[in-house]
């Protein structure tokens, strides 16, 4: 049985919700079919959801030489990592749509090492799996490794906030037990 709460926290949603979050909730679900269930589990404290949606939204989809897909192709890493359920299937879903390949979708969430990838985007993948299993380990060898491929340092900049953001969101999903919406499970298959 689906929960009926986005988390296991007793957080409720802010009742009646401000009217932009309601029209931001109304775009959801003209646009997706849904609202998120990460954005109903920030919603009980509105500064918080504005603050995460702004980065999200500055991060996924703002102005950067990171195509969206290789945005969301770090998220799925990252989060396979963290073993993250809600990002994994909400991500996950994202990299299928994106790239029209549910198999890259699959492959990514399960061992991005044996995807078909070119060199610069294996690159990139393998610093955001470094950078989330080890940080510490990150040296300037692995920034020349990127830039060996044609990133800038503005785009390993990028890379690094879309996987520092992810590592984040992954910690706070794990710890409340956020479930992704059911309707991920059968997106773009």
């Amino acid at each position: 049985m689906a929960p009926k709460t986005p988390t296991a926290l007793d957080l409720p949603m802010v009742d009646p919700l401000p009217a932009p979050t309601q029209k931001y909730f109304d775009v959801c679900t003209d646009k997706l079919g849904m609202i998120p269930n990460v954005l109903q589990a920030y919603a009980f404290d509105i500064d918080k959801l504005n603050a995460f949606t702004a980065m999200y939204n500055d991060l996924m989809l703002g102005d950067s030489a990171l195509s969206k897909l290789e945005r969301e192709m770090i998220a799925v890493v990252v989060s396979a990592v963290n073993r993250c359920f809600y990002c994994l299937t909400a991500h996950g879903a994202a990299v299928r749509a994106l790239s029209g390949d549910p198999i890259l979708g699959e492959t990514l969430v399960m061992n991005y090492r044996v995807a078909d990838l070119d060199d610069r985007t294996r690159a990139m993948l393998d610093f955001a799996h470094k950078l989330t299993e080890a940080p510490e380990s990150i040296l300037e060898a692995d920034r020349d490794a990127l830039r060996a491929v044609g990133f800038t340092d503005r785009d390993i900049w990028d890379i690094a906030s879309v996987a520092g953001f992810f590592n984040m969101t992954n910690r706070v999903a794990a710890a409340s037990d956020m479930r992704p919406n059911d309707e991920y499970h059968a997106q773009s298959r």
